[in-house]
């Protein structure tokens, strides 16, 4: 008996679940139904494509010239010191050639540290260049938004049509900023 009265309340069940989806499958559009825009901007591509990023890429080159300059003479010279060093040690005494080791020895640290003080430098400006580029572009995607109406702008998607695809149109603007 139990199971005939549960097979009745599935069956009943089965029956109202196929009422709703028939109702709400014929049944009109609610009346003022608003749809929403959404657009799709590539974050990656903007960054790198970007006019400011190139600009920025070559003014940190300029910045950080000089201190390469630097780098690679003092490398330079302690190849020659090296070169000079093994020329020689048959006809300078014991003492002279582990001083002139010792020399070598102490500009191969300082050069190892420089370079690594140098890079350390180079990826902190680049960071805050970036950064700047980064906002720049939020600004432009968000004031293109605005401008054109729409109500959500993603970055992430797994799918993107180009009918919604913003990634262009922010190039342009911001290849347009000075």
């Amino acid at each position: 008996m139990r199971v005939k009265r549960a097979k009745r309340i599935v069956q009943k069940v089965a029956f109202s679940t196929t009422i709703c989806a028939v109702l709400l499958a014929v049944a009109p559009p609610v009346v003022g139904q608003a749809t929403a825009l959404i657009g799709f901007v590539d974050p990656v591509r903007l960054i790198e494509q970007a006019p400011q990023g190139a600009r920025a890429l070559k003014k940190l080159e300029i910045e950080f010239q000089s201190r390469e300059g630097e780098l690679k003479q003092l490398h330079t010279r302690i190849q020659g010191m090296e070169s000079d060093l093994e020329k020689n040690i048959l006809v300078i005494d014991a003492n002279e050639a582990q001083s002139r080791q010792r020399e070598i020895e102490n500009l191969k640290r300082r050069l190892k540290r420089s370079q690594q003080e140098a890079r350390e430098d180079y990826n902190l400006r680049r960071n805050e260049e970036l950064g700047k580029l980064q906002t720049l572009v939020r600004e432009v995607i968000v004031e293109l938004a605005r401008e054109a109406g729409y109500d959500l702008v993603i970055e992430q998607a797994v799918y993107v049509s180009d009918a919604v695809n913003l990634t262009d149109e922010v190039l342009e603007r911001l290849a347009q900023l000075p």
